[in-house]
């Protein structure tokens, strides 16, 4: 497929992503098990009225979304693409509460209308009045990278012209603590804490004046071991017309666990001499964390720098066109992102 544009992004992280001017300069320090969001004010973006029913999941996603697309000068996608892994857990919390409080008797809907996956991308649809295509893919850790191929497809068929795609996530409140105590007891659990997020962007299949990278190529595949993943990568960028020395930094999803041997496997061999860099301790673990990966990905090349606080060796290049984004959880979900500069 051909490449499509990337012209604008946003995050909401456990860093100061959404309104900060910089790019990853002043870094809050996760100490937690737990990262959480920081929030900005959304009076800015939804009223006080409607924000009071809103899980913090849907909140982050429309500020995003409406960030990204003000980035654009954009109006109206075409298109919203949503990822995310656990929907409006907090929803889903307070229904199953409410099915043990009362006893499965006189239950209210609304928290088990509002608990349902698509809530974030239909939430964003109706605050824009958007009546085009909206979708929602829960698939993992390859949520994200779902909603992304399905823009990349829709605007290699000319289905639109401009598509909004982000990643949410939100920790909840009781849901996680299982999570939590179930990876303490893995032989070599996930170190970085667990987090929360949303990150949204807009995609064209023409350059635009906001323009500022390419969205080149993408894979998305189930099984991979430390003797086949350095053949799948290069496979990978052979089908874009490359090699490991054409990329210019490596970002991978590094967490922590036994399985980061895959991406160990990659930094001792063929991409020993690339700038490699991580960034889950920054944001936390959660399904749709290789989000904030893509968003510190298009902020490289935007800025043409590198965030210390990014870097796992002292590797550098004069500039940095080319980027690949490496992610799997657990073993599996594994997902390839390639971006390079327009």
């Amino acid at each position: 497929m051909k490449p499509f544009y990337i012209n604008s992004s946003a995050s909401i992280s456990a860093q100061d992503t959404l309104e900060a001017s910089h790019f990853l300069e002043d870094i809050i320090s996760v100490e937690e098990k737990l990262a959480r969001a920081i929030h900005p004010n959304y009076k800015t973006f939804i009223s006080p009225i409607a924000s009071r029913r809103m899980a913090t999941g849907v909140k982050m996603g429309i500020a995003t979304a409406k960030t990204a697309l003000e980035a654009a000068q954009l109006n109206m996608p075409d298109a919203i693409i949503t990822g995310t892994g656990m929907g409006c857990i907090e929803d889903s919390e307070k229904f199953l509460n409410a099915i043990i409080d009362n006893d499965e008797q006189f239950l209210t809907p609304t928290s088990f209308i509002q608990s349902t996956h698509n809530t974030v991308g239909a939430q964003i649809a109706l605050t824009l009045k958007c009546k085009g295509y909206n979708v929602t893919y829960v698939h993992g850790a390859v949520s994200f990278e779902s909603a992304l191929l399905d823009a990349q497809l829709m605007l290699h068929e000319n289905a639109a012209n401009t598509i909004l795609v982000g990643g949410t996530d939100e920790l909840g409140k009781q849901f996680i603590n299982d999570i939590v105590l179930a990876e303490a007891e893995e032989n070599k659990p996930i170190t970085t804490p667990f987090g929360e997020g949303a990150h949204f962007f807009t995609l064209s299949s023409s350059k635009e004046n906001t323009s500022f990278c390419n969205l080149k190529g993408l894979k998305i595949f189930n099984k991979a071991t430390t003797e086949t993943i350095e053949n799948k990568v290069e496979g990978f960028l052979k089908e874009n017309d490359l090699t490991s020395e054409d990329i210019d930094a490596i970002i991978l999803g590094k967490n922590g666990d036994a399985f980061d041997l895959l991406y160990q496997t990659l930094q001792n061999s063929i991409f020993k001499n690339t700038p490699q860099l991580h960034y889950k301790h920054l944001c936390g673990e959660f399904f749709t964390a290789s989000a904030f990966g893509f968003w510190a990905a298009t902020n490289i090349i935007k800025q043409q720098s590198i965030p210390k606080v990014l870097k796992l060796n002292s590797e550098e290049k004069s500039s940095y066109k080319t980027i690949l984004l490496y992610n799997q959880f657990k073993g599996k979900q594994h997902s390839f992102t390639l971006l390079t500069s327009c």
